[in-house]
């Protein structure tokens, strides 16, 4: 399977340095996230998604919704590509970047996951997509976090990867197959 991990469009989060860890907290695309989000639809028009994927978030179903603008599959919810759980929701994401500086692997805020951890939670998601839909092109929208967990996944190591940064609107293609 071909996976296209894309981030959300800028949010209202992203432009006050807070996190957002709590899906029912609804933070929103800005014009600039969705204008990011425009753009990178036209880029994408002729990728041919079978099918399509977000995370439970309202930026990143806004941002995925954009995006399908010019395809005809539907957009699915799924909860294993939500934003890394921390438990510090609201707070100045430099909070929560001075926790886990030491050991960005393995630290896990009290009320939240290891990047490990999410590393597991989206290996869970890809292995059942690629099951699923094993020579399909599939879209997944979601944020940072997730998106370096999976590639992560690929890596000999994921030391290297945990400290990197995908911008909004950027996206990674994988290939898949369940080992």
């Amino acid at each position: 399977m071909k996976l296209l991990l894309i981030r959300h469009g800028e949010s209202e989060a992203n432009v006050a340095h807070r996190i957002n860890d709590d899906p029912a907290r609804p933070v929103n695309l800005t014009e600039r996230g969705r204008a990011q989000a425009e753009a990178a639809s036209i880029e994408l028009r002729a990728a041919h998604f079978t099918h399509a994927y977000a995370s439970e978030f309202p930026r990143a179903q806004q941002t995925a919704k954009i995006l399908l603008r010019h395809h005809a599959c539907p957009l699915h919810i799924d909860a294993r590509i939500n934003e890394r759980r921390t438990g510090m929701d609201g707070l100045p994401v430099d909070v929560f970047v001075d926790l886990v500086y030491t050991d960005p692997l393995r630290i896990k805020p009290d009320c939240g996951e290891s990047f490990l951890e999410q590393m597991e939670r989206l290996r869970g998601f890809m292995d059942e997509i690629a099951a699923r839909h094993p020579v399909g092109k599939v879209l997944a929208v979601s944020h940072e976090n997730p998106i370096l967990a999976a590639l992560a996944l690929t890596a000999d190591d994921p030391e290297q990867i945990v400290r990197g940064s995908i911008a909004n609107c950027a996206w990674v293609e994988l290939d898949w197959s369940v080992a």
